[in-house]
């Protein structure tokens, strides 16, 4: 059994593998499918950003966990309740207003939480955040750029991009819920929450949309107490060949 503390930064460790795990596996389907070909290279690009952060979160979280798990493992041989990703990056990518409106929304928290993790006293975490943070950094400015165009588009594509802000903001909440502190390590998610709406706030604002004035907040995935339906079947998909065909390489 592993010390608390371990216990504590296999699961956050998780949950920043996870969640780009999922939504790096959700943009992936876009591929081949995109509106022009330079969105849907775009997308394929973004992708792979996201699988490659995961090797590094996942690959941490076998060493932390100390089973002689790798990522792969991690990835491909888990239950939907092992999952400790976030309910926003499960759902499906709709149309690709809403595809990029959930980017967006996640882009920023993502940008937020690693700008703060580059201060961790876990070295191996803060060398991670500062080599994502390059990454993402160019993904958010994509995304806000996106969000503006089409919110502040035709009539079509801002009645499409407001209801996909409508659909998907009730899942921005969870992002920020505190969970199992790590002091010096990872930084308390509510911290994070004022600069995040003054920076989609501003981008939302340019872009014509309203934000919903609830705050209410679907919650489950980063706990694993109750994941959306979307995310078995998508795992599904990702893992049936390592389930089919165990320890098969190539």
């Amino acid at each position: 059994m592993m010390p608390n503390t371990d216990t504590a930064l296999f699961e956050f460790l998780l949950r920043m593998g996870d969640n780009t795990l999922i939504l790096g596996h959700r943009l992936s389907e876009w591929c081949g499918k995109g509106p022009i070909l330079e969105e849907d290279i775009a997308l394929a690009n973004t992708a792979l950003d996201f699988i490659g952060q995961t090797q590094m979160w996942l690959g941490l979280a076998g060493e932390v966990e100390g089973a002689g798990r790798s990522a792969d493992d991690l990835a491909m041989l888990r239950d939907a309740w092992d999952f400790r990703c976030c309910l926003l990056v499960q759902q499906p990518n709709g149309h690709f207003g809403q595809t990029m409106m959930r980017q967006f929304l996640f882009d920023h928290w993502h940008l937020g939480a690693l700008r703060a993790l580059k201060a961790s006293t876990h070295d191996q975490i803060a060398a991670i955040a500062a080599k994502a943070e390059k990454e993402v950094t160019y993904q958010a400015e994509r995304s806000a750029d996106l969000v503006i165009r089409l919110g502040d588009g035709t009539e079509e594509s801002h009645a499409k991009m407001q209801g996909a802000l409508d659909l998907l903001y009730p899942y921005v909440g969870e992002l920020f819920t505190p969970n199992t502190a790590l002091p010096g390590i990872a930084p308390d998610p509510s911290a994070l929450r004022a600069a995040y709406d003054a920076a989609t706030g501003a981008v939302l604002s340019e872009s014509t949309l309203c934000v919903p004035e609830s705050r209410f907040a679907h919650q489950g995935g980063l706990t694993g107490a109750r994941h959306s339906e979307h995310l078995g079947h998508l795992l599904t998909q990702m893992q049936w060949l390592q389930r089919a065909y165990p320890g098969a390489s190539w």
